[in-house]
């Protein structure tokens, strides 16, 4: 059998085709146009991105040799991600509000107050980087007043309008919805309570499915073939590095770091200010399992960041400069250049470079940033092992970051334990398209078992085992929670 998987994401769609003998036969990764950012608006042209889409997908399709022989389609979104479109005819109304927009501050500002209903009922806390704040604040500033009361316009994630674009379906998956702060985390339908606040009809939403659901066919691609498979992106680098037991845990390094642990079967609510969601709903809701999870904003954002300020020639700099002295020279870096998520959750706090003196050169900088970096992902590690009630006893990682090694071996060094880096790029649209070909699987036992080899049966590329002692690396974290606390004080001023 053979899936042909698309992730949807932030700077560029991935799209691969995958077989469940050869594994990745084809994978093609095309730059998504249209992406802006204007102080707190982050904005991206729905066509532009739609276009994307297909062009990944025919490529891909081109490049493993035949477009014929694809036995389903499965996709993956950017989760938080919104845009106002018309359901008669797919066109889109306004474009399409990003995960790192930050103007639904005022949102979430003025319902401080049902904060924690909201997190009982979703299991997300308030902040605009969830998808209800943003839609309501879209609905009220982006959308044209005449067309707040049409039927036909809706206001939904970005995973609903290209799956109604391929299929004419109008749903979307549960691991998706429980990124609104709309979805009763319990019952996995759409919350009353949740949608009044946020001034939602619950009827205007789409279908809620499982993520291996058979949604509908497609042709956009070619061949009419099945899409059977949709979720958000962060669940399927989960799934793909085959996270299945509570405690096991994966971080995903890209435009942002996201931190996501299995927790089990049950809507556990954190105990430590993270994020409850659905990690995956499968077999037409059979089976279900939970996560908890955390996010640095800037991770890949604040390595371009240094590039735009001239410190680094680019990405692959970071550790050539890095290398070059022995430590940061006493410089801190706190990468909170588009707020703070998980667990302190303060949007409209800072990023810094502390400790600065006539002796910091760009080396120094770039090392702080490497160091920045991994120290905020080890607070986020700390909290979920906090929530958990057991110490990771590895990280597994990918994304385009894991290929610095300053950033990882900073990783394995605070955290101190090893760090298994996933042997494929595409470690998300491999999730999708395992689910795509458990869903093109059906009731079949050994073609199910078939695909999940794909998910369960890899090794890692690269480990990074600590390189320093617990005592150092916990003075390490300690120097940079400081910095970090301070920037929050800073930041709510």
């Amino acid at each position: 059998m053979r899936a042909f998987a698309i992730d949807q994401g932030t700077s560029a769609t991935k799209a691969i085709v995958l077989d469940v003998d050869d594994g990745v036969v084809a994978d093609v990764d095309v730059p998504v146009a249209g992406l802006t950012y204007r102080g707190d608006a982050v904005e991206q042209d729905p066509l532009a991105l739609w276009d994307c889409v297909v062009a990944a997908g025919r490529t891909a399709l081109d490049a493993a040799g035949s477009r014929v022989g694809i036995d389903a389609v499965g996709v993956g979104n950017q989760g938080e991600t919104v845009l106002a479109w018309r359901r008669s005819s797919g066109e889109p109304l306004t474009p399409a509000m990003v995960w790192q927009d930050r103007r639904a501050g005022t949102v979430t500002d003025a319902l401080r107050e049902r904060a924690a209903d909201l997190t009982a009922i979703t299991g997300l806390p308030l902040d605009p980087y969830f998808a209800a704040p943003k839609m309501a604040w879209l609905r009220e500033n982006l959308l044209d007043r005449s067309l707040r009361r049409d039927p036909d316009v809706v206001i939904t994630t970005i995973d609903a309008w290209v799956l109604h674009r391929m299929t004419g379906r109008y749903v979307t998956d549960a691991a998706t919805a429980s990124r609104t702060l709309l979805l009763d985390l319990t019952t996995l339908d759409w919350s009353a309570s949740a949608c009044e606040a946020f001034g939602i009809d619950p009827e205007s939403l789409p279908e809620v499915v499982a993520c291996d659901a058979s949604i509908g066919g497609t042709d956009v691609f070619g061949p009419l073939v099945p899409v059977t498979a949709a979720v958000v992106d962060q669940q399927a680098a989960l799934f793909a590095q085959g996270c299945r037991s509570p405690g096991d845990a994966k971080c995903t390094y890209g435009t942002g770091a996201f931190l996501l642990a299995t927790r089990g079967s049950a809507p556990t609510a954190s105990r430590a200010g993270l994020a409850t969601s659905v990690a995956w709903l499968l077999g037409d809701g059979r089976e279900r399992a939970y996560c908890v999870d955390g996010q640095v904003y800037a991770v890949g954002a604040a390595v371009r960041w240094l590039q735009h300020l001239g410190i680094i020639d680019g990405p692959a700099d970071l550790d050539v400069k890095s290398g070059s002295v022995r430590d940061a020279g006493g410089v801190l870096f706190v990468p909170s250049l588009a707020g703070v998520g998980a667990p302190d959750w303060k949007p409209h706090a800072r990023g810094a470079f502390l400790g600065l003196s006539l002796a910091t050169t760009q080396s120094h900088l770039a090392r702080a940033v490497a160091e920045g970096i991994a120290a905020q992902v080890t607070g986020l590690v700390r909290a979920i092992e906090g929530d958990l009630g057991v110490s990771l006893r590895a990280l597994r990682v990918d994304g385009g970051l894991t290929r610095s090694r300053s950033v990882m071996q900073a990783q394995a060094d605070l955290l101190g334990i090893p760090v298994e880096v996933y042997p494929h790029p595409c470690a998300t649209a491999i999730g999708v398209g395992a689910l795509a070909l458990r869903g093109a699987a059906g009731t079949d036992a050994v073609a199910r078992a078939d695909a999940d080899r794909l998910t369960t049966e890899w090794t890692p590329v690269l480990v990074y085992e600590p390189q320093i002692a617990d005592p150092q690396a916990s003075e390490r974290f300690a120097a940079w929670e400081a910095a970090y606390r301070k920037t929050l004080v800073e930041g709510a001023r």
